[in-house]
């Protein structure tokens, strides 16, 4: 029987792995090993924690404190124009990829407030007529993805911020340029709007 090769990957690579089940898996499984980790001891009283047996938690043992898996609610917007739809280029991502506008919710703040203002901030547009889409988790981030559709103004001038999006440009179905696979919210929504469904 031969033996098993085994070959180091970043996770990353479950990106775009052709079995989504197994991706999946993987990458939720790489969220908790992260919690886990960073919970071995009281945030409270400095006590080293232990795994509340009833149910996914993670409790102290001196004073109670209890601490479920850490998820951070962040936008995702697909921004329309007619015809066309605005991809952005991030500073992380590897050349020729683009993507939909993306960004955290802050203290106070709704989702739809949370649209506006990174729209704003990081490619200086005004969006209009915000629709929600659905959600995701994303645990490369320990995320929960929110996803929205919205429209703007072509006209407007495309101001990227040049920390977090380097580039930005409307593009018309038929010519999108390198984005995510339809295994993430991100490409499940840009493969709508390129068939149309939106």
């Amino acid at each position: 029987m031969p033996a098993c090769e085994y070959v180091y990957k970043e996770i990353s690579f479950f990106r775009t792995f052709k079995q989504k089940e197994i991706a999946w898996i993987s990458i939720v499984a790489y969220h908790l090993m992260n919690w886990y980790s960073q919970n071995k001891y009281c945030g409270k009283c400095g006590s080293k924690t232990i795994e509340k047996p009833d149910e996914r938690a993670i409790i102290c043992p001196d004073c109670n404190t209890t601490v479920f898996p850490k998820i951070s609610p962040a936008i995702i917007v697909a921004i329309v124009s007619n015809n066309k739809i605005l991809l952005a280029h991030n500073s992380s991502f590897k050349e020729n990829w683009f993507s939909l506008i993306a960004g955290y919710a802050d203290i106070g703040e709704s989702l739809e407030e949370t649209v506006i203002r990174e729209v704003k901030e990081e490619v200086g547009l005004d969006v209009k007529n915000i629709r929600y889409y659905k959600s995701q988790p994303w645990p490369f981030s320990g995320s929960m993805m929110i996803g929205f559709f919205a429209e703007a103004d072509e006209r407007q001038t495309i101001v990227p911020d040049n920390k977090e999006i380097t580039s930005a440009a409307w593009f018309n179905r038929g010519e999108l340029p390198n984005h995510p696979p339809d295994i993430s919210i991100a490409g499940e929504m840009i493969d709508k709007f390129e068939k149309k469904e939106i």
